[in-house]
């Protein structure tokens, strides 16, 4: 992280604000993405099929497909070609396949001379390295790194320092590597069954040349790249480019239908070229279809989405995470990023995508993100929950016996504990405060890190004797004559146990406006076990939520949620735990508190009745997952109606995270992403201003970041409260 993470944060940032900016001037961007997706769902479902079409198209046309099993056969193939051209040097144009068989070591160890053309790829082979980035493979190496790099291994007669030198230069070395090569490989971004034809997206000329200087082309591809048509290209053309680096459209389109008929160069004579052109007879060309383990995923109802990945990026660029730490640690033997975990499980196995899998967060930033949809944290989980059920525990027996959970006994400690985090906080309210004071004893922080895994540097939630649903009943409360709404207010496991003055503020709030008020006895969401990978434990969390909030639903009552993650639960991840109508009637009638404020202002409720602003400075940072489910604008309309000066944060993520920021192993990654978050709320315009976040973690980090104290904006328009 120390290493690579500044140049990689840098890079990513700039092309994750460069998506937003270019996917602004599209007409209809989810409708793009919603024509992506279908494509790719049609054709991995049609995928024999189509492999059948392209395999008969492309041998039509005159050159030959070949279908290997997996990274042996695909190599052994291309060896096969490499002999019988009596090649010496290859040259390559960028291509995550081939990385993912290691054709270059492969072909290497046989006394072949295998180049990058790819500028990145040519930086990293000089450095032997492997790629930290899908798209841009050295995006972890600097300007100086890559100059320091060339003076020492080529020794230039001037040393390179500009950007445009060593791009000089490396166009210079590649130029004549290319032109004197015997084989050129690429790989591909899309293949279309109908007509052969390869789309190559690149950012660089060096793919073009690569595949049509040489007399001999091998394209190498996952299967995955087959889509049905050549009309089917056009939104991933619109969206690829915007997607993985924000450039309406990437700099180099190549539609290629070999075997291609390119003019004859002449490299002594470039500037006249005989232009009479090559015949397809002159032209050897070869598709290597590579399946290795792809359809096996396309069996896999929960791994399936993963063949859907276009190869984009956007994933990557958009988690804080992976801003932080790169693809290095972020990523397993070949993929990187948030899509990673899939591409890993399905191809190399579990193991290898749980080095790795927990730094994704379940943020779900990057799910918007997706040009085609995939819901990668879901994914992520899912591997996260056969890796945990993979372990077999020792006691087994005696852990499923005492542990309130559906889980096996070889889920560790550290993951069951956050797991159970509701029980936990009902024993901690139950013997509170000392259950507050014991954490405080000498030696109980250290013996808490060494054997449960949680930081020493964190301050642990205070839990609170009296919940909000004891607060709730115990209270006098004042009757309404004629609601204009009646509501369930969710109460959360952190607002009944810990935050309880946010869910006073709430109440107080919600009956300020006219609404009736319930907070029944009900379980915790599934979100603290879902994070942890414990799917089963989650739905039977799911279930019984359904079962307490169905009565109230159909009393024709709204749920009110005042923890955006809950709410993401009930609106995202309950649609795979509850039946289609038990999911639409939680899903449909459940607001977060903000929103449900607005709604009420909106429809005519007083807004006099809440504590106002008057000019009041606010620094807001609005929850990951309330982002996604674009409901920040809501907090801020309040808040703006109520007199506030509001400044809305732009990081995305404050890397609490939950329980991820309380891991011993991730508390320097958390603190890092936090940095950012400090940065913006300690200038000279932000420094005075009263700090409100919307989510429980946000609020967490950003009293370990800040020395002054932050709130959550329901507390803010309480109508008791006092400025």
């Amino acid at each position: 992280m120390r290493t690579e993470g500044q140049p990689v944060g840098e890079n990513t940032r700039g092309f994750n604000t460069g998506r937003y900016d270019s996917v602004s001037t599209l007409e209809d961007y989810d409708g793009l993405k919603n024509r992506a997706r279908a494509i790719k769902e049609d054709a991995i479902a049609n995928l024999p099929d189509l492999i059948d079409q392209l395999h008969e198209t492309v041998e039509n046309n005159g050159g030959t497909v070949y279908i290997a099993e997996d990274a042996a056969d695909a190599n052994r193939y291309v060896e096969e070609v490499v002999e019988s051209k009596d090649a010496d040097r290859l040259v390559k144009s960028k291509s995550m396949t081939t990385e993912e068989i290691e054709v270059n070591d492969h072909l290497e160890e046989r006394g072949v001379e295998v180049v990058e053309t790819d500028l990145g790829e040519w930086v990293l082979q000089v450095a032997d390295e492997a790629p930290s980035h899908i798209v841009a493979p050295a995006i972890h190496k600097s300007r100086q790194g890559i100059a320091d790099l060339f003076n020492a291994q080529f020794e230039p007669d001037e040393p390179l320092e500009t950007a445009e030198e060593l791009t000089a230069f490396a166009r210079e070395q590649l130029g004549d590597l290319i032109q004197g090569a015997d084989i050129g490989m690429t790989g591909a971004n899309f293949i279309t069954a109908d007509s052969g034809t390869m789309a190559l997206v690149t950012s660089e000329g060096n793919a073009r040349k690569t595949a049509t200087v040489p007399d001999t082309h091998i394209a190498v591809a996952g299967v995955e790249k087959v889509v049905p048509r050549v009309e089917d290209l056009q939104p991933f053309v619109e969206l690829i480019g915007r997607s993985g680096t924000g450039q309406d459209i990437t700099s180099y389109i190549s539609l290629l239908t070999p075997p291609a008929s390119p003019p004859p160069i002449d490299f002594d004579s470039l500037d006249s070229p005989n232009l009479g052109g090559r015949s397809a007879d002159d032209r050897d060309f070869h598709l290597v279809l590579i399946d290795n383990g792809r359809m096996a995923m396309r069996e896999d109802d929960q791994l399936k989405e993963t063949l859907y990945c276009i190869r984009c990026s956007a994933c990557s660029n958009t988690c804080a995470n992976f801003q932080s730490v790169g693809g290095h640690a972020f990523g397993g033997e070949t993929y990187s990023g948030g899509i990673a975990t899939g591409w890993e499980a399905g191809i190399y196995g579990e193991e290898t995508a749980g080095e790795f899998n927990d730094l994704c967060t379940g943020c779900s930033r990057c799910v918007e993100a997706c040009p085609v949809k995939i819901d990668i944290p879901w994914i992520n989980t899912v591997v996260r929950d056969r890796i945990n059920r993979g372990e077999d525990g020792e006691f087994d027996w005696l852990v499923e016996g005492l542990t309130p959970d559906e889980e096996p006994g070889g889920v560790d400690i550290q993951k069951r504990l956050f797991g159970n985090y509701a029980t936990l906080a009902k024993f901690g309210s139950a013997t509170a405060p000392l259950s507050n004071l014991v954490t405080d004893l000498p030696g109980v922080r250290p013996l808490m890190e060494r054997t449960l895994g949680i930081a020493s540097e964190r301050n642990l939630p205070e839990f609170k004797r009296e919940t909000l649903r004891k607060w709730f009943e115990a209270r006098d409360a004042p009757r309404n004559s004629g609601p204009i709404r009646t509501a369930v207010l969710y109460p959360d496991t952190y607002t009944n146990h810990v935050q309880v003055e946010r869910g006073k503020a709430a109440v107080r709030t919600l009956e300020a406006l006219g609404v009736e008020v319930h907070i029944p006895k009900i379980s915790s969401s599934g979100r603290a076990p879902l994070s942890q990978g414990m799917i089963a434990t989650a739905s039977d969390h799911a279930e019984r939520v359904e079962n307490a909030l169905t009565p109230h639903l159909n009393a024709g009552r709204d749920v009110v949620v005042i923890e955006p993650s809950d709410l993401a639960m009930f609106r995202g991840e309950y649609e795979r735990f509850l039946s289609d109508e038990q999911y639409e009637a939680v899903s449909g009638n459940s607001y977060e508190v903000l929103e449900y404020v607005y709604g009420l202002l909106e429809n005519g409720a007083e807004p006099d009745s809440l504590s106002t602003g008057e000019g009041s400075e606010i620094a807001y940072h609005s929850h990951c997952q309330q982002r996604t489910m674009d409901l920040e604008s809501h907090t801020t309309a309040v808040l703006d109606a109520l007199g506030y000066n509001v400044l809305t944060s732009d990081v995305e993520c404050c890397g609490m995270a939950g329980s991820f920021g309380y891991k011993t192993e991730y508390y320097d990654v958390a603190m890092d992403v936090g940095e950012r978050l400090h940065e913006q709320f300690t200038t000279s315009e932000t420094a005075d201003r009263t700090v409100v976040a919307s989510g429980t973690s946000c609020l967490e980090q950003l009293d370990s970041l800040l020395s002054r104290p932050t709130t959550h904006p329901v507390q803010l328009i309480d109508p008791t409260r006092t400025r």
